[in-house]
């Protein structure tokens, strides 16, 4: 091997005619053949055994220290080739955060407040929730004075007048397959989906999360991107903090996302929204229950969004459950349960944890 190594750096092959080049130097020869020594080294310890891929914990950090370090999408709450999960209940504004994230990103501006690592690149936002019409409703004033958006932010939404191919019959995945396909002609590398519940109708169940996230998670590492997706909180407590049990259908899609954050509304203010992290990889957890980021919903011209106002505890912005609150649940709860319904059944519908379920019936 070492012979051959020195034969082809010391002969160029020139349309079939081979012409002589100065010998190598003995500096050039050694570390030439410590080259390939280092190659096959490496190659004899990697391993494949079907699925896995196993090598020495050092070289998997050699590998991983050639690989760009992630940039911060928006603050530490998402991270570049991070699969996100951003979930609220309905109307707390998680639409417009996300394009707010998006405008950012498209533009290489931070949100103030907020953090912004990578340069302004193109950002693909796939709309399943507004009309042409209500999005033009919300960057515009009165449907006059566009909001000048980046042309690094594209929107794409379904063409109700496409059919399915011929010998196509199941909907979701051939929404599934057209996102990817848009992903890659589009060429972009930072994508939000908005959201998830339109990609599948069971995602509350484990069965039909599974391969919905495996299938963006595939597609993220295949073409290194950025995937944020909005989710649908069920009802729950504003009583209590939020965490990863709010999300429909989270005990799969915790497990396979990379970061995840919510949106709680104010009990304090209409207007006030908090942000709170929920799961983080990439970082530690910045925005706990005692430091959420505490933003308004505004609108002064053309641009709906959320304000920064200050860092605070999430439980000042909790509602407090009255007494007449607590025995009208403890009733709700008795009678579910003598319908024969489960505590998690119970919990579910009322929007409370199981614990309290099992507590209130028991009353």
């Amino acid at each position: 091997m070492k012979e051959l190594i020195l034969e082809e750096m010391q002969i160029i092959e020139n349309e079939g005619a081979t012409e002589m080049v100065a010998p190598l130097n003995e500096m050039q020869q050694k570390a030439a053949i410590e080259q390939q020594e280092s190659i096959e080294q490496n190659d004899a310890k990697s391993v494949n055994t079907g699925l896995f891929s196993i090598k020495p914990a050092s070289q998997w950090l050699d590998d991983a220290s050639k690989l760009p370090t992630p940039n911060m999408l928006f603050s530490e709450l998402w991270f570049e080739n991070e699969l996100c999960f951003l979930f609220s209940t309905t109307n707390a504004g998680k639409s417009i955060l996300a394009v707010q994230i998006a405008d950012s990103i498209s533009r290489g501006v931070p949100i103030k407040g907020f953090e912004l690592e990578a340069q302004a690149q193109p950002v693909l936002y796939f709309d399943f929730e507004l009309s042409k019409k209500q999005f033009q409703k919300r960057y515009s004033e009165n449907f006059k004075n566009h909001y000048p958006f980046d042309d690094n932010l594209e929107r794409a939404e379904i063409d109700p007048n496409k059919e399915m191919p011929e010998g196509v019959s199941n909907f979701e995945n051939y929404l599934c397959t057209s996102l990817a396909t848009a992903i890659v002609k589009k060429n972009a590398k930072v994508v939000i989906i908005d959201n998830l519940t339109f990609l599948r109708s069971g995602t509350e169940t484990a069965k039909d999360a599974i391969p919905l996230i495996k299938g963006l998670k595939a597609l993220k590492d295949e073409h290194q991107l950025s995937i944020l997706v909005l989710g649908h909180t069920p009802k729950r407590d504003a009583t209590q903090p939020i965490d990863k049990n709010d999300l429909a259908g989270s005990i799969m899609l915790m497990n396979f996302c990379d970061s995840s954050f919510a949106i709680g509304t104010s009990a304090k203010d209409k207007n006030l929204r908090y942000i709170k992290q929920i799961k983080a990889r990439g970082s530690e957890m910045v925005y706990d229950t005692e430091n959420v980021a505490i933003c308004e919903i505004v609108k002064p011209t053309n641009f709906l969004h959320f304000e920064f106002v200050e860092i605070g505890a999430e439980s000042e912005h909790l509602k407090l459950r009255s007494k007449k609150d607590k025995t009208k649940l403890v009733a709700e709860a008795k009678q579910l349960h003598s319908e024969g319904k489960s505590f998690r059944q119970i919990a579910a519908e009322l929007g409370i944890s199981k614990s309290s379920a099992e507590n209130y019936v028991k009353q």
